[in-house]
């Protein structure tokens, strides 16, 4: 479900399951992990780029998935270790010593968009188009809300999470979320770009200032995230996440109380 390649100064890991639209399943999930700690240990890479084959760069969670737990004897429990393991990777990405570039040609849905924002950089094509349709399906945005609100303050995320806002890549830029717009065929070049402009500057100095940014201007934003995926896993308990799952597989409109 996952490539990785390696072109110093940059590694790049790419999400290549296009058949389920590049959908976050814990199987991914422990993929992506791994991907980051065997680029941590590369020395020549000094950046990793994010980036996926097919229209969609990620839909989010994998809903199926989710919809199968709900037929466990205890679902709560399995709901909180999933909400875990995405909050770990979230984590993973922002503590992640290099920086990370996320290089997106095509839609971005739900977790995919906690991917991009837990990058350090992002690089977009006008194909790309930016949202969160966690409500639709009778659940919560609990680890993309404190990103957001992160990167680009709480009235951003209130549109998209409440708004059901959907930006595309002009919009995503003027509001911070996007850096750098690209066409199509320069997406992957151009965070190649930038990994070798940053490659310029000492590796200690670029790690520090990561760092810097993450850990100490943004010092709540881990605890934040705690709450985040303690809240995502209450709300696949409500009867609304029950529908919006049953709904989802089921391949029809959810009917919501």
């Amino acid at each position: 479900m996952l490539r990785q390649q390696k072109q110093p100064p940059s590694g790049t890991i790419i999400l290549n399951h296009p058949g389920n639209r590049n959908a976050l399943s814990r199987e991914m999930v422990v993929e992506l992990i791994q991907a980051f700690s065997d680029f941590h240990r590369e020395k020549s890479v000094r950046a990793v780029i994010l980036t996926s084959s097919g229209s969609v760069f990620c839909s989010g969670i994998d809903l199926k998935q989710w919809g199968a737990i709900a037929k466990e004897s205890d679902p709560f429990e399995q709901w909180q270790e999933v909400a875990s393991e995405l909050q770990e990777l979230v984590e993973v990405m922002l503590r992640f010593p290099k920086p990370i570039i996320a290089a997106v040609d095509g839609a971005v849905y739900g977790m995919g968009m906690a991917l991009t924002l837990a990058s350090d950089l992002v690089v977009a094509s006008p194909l790309s188009r930016f949202e969160l349709p966690a409500a639709k399906h009778g659940l919560i945005s609990g680890l993309v809300a404190p990103l957001l609100s992160f990167r680009c303050g709480a009235g951003v995320a209130a549109r998209l999470m409440l708004g059901a806002e959907s930006f595309d890549t002009a919009e995503a830029h003027r509001v911070g979320m996007v850096h750098q717009i690209v066409s199509s065929e320069l997406v992957w070049a151009k965070a190649h770009d930038m990994t070798t402009k940053i490659a310029c500057g000492a590796a200690e100095s670029v790690q520090l200032s990561k760092r810097l940014l993450n850990e100490m201007i943004g010092e709540s934003l881990l605890s934040h995230l705690v709450s985040g995926a303690a809240m995502m896993a209450t709300a696949c308990s409500t009867g609304a996440a029950s529908e919006g799952l049953a709904a989802f597989t089921e391949k029809r409109v959810p009917k919501f109380v």
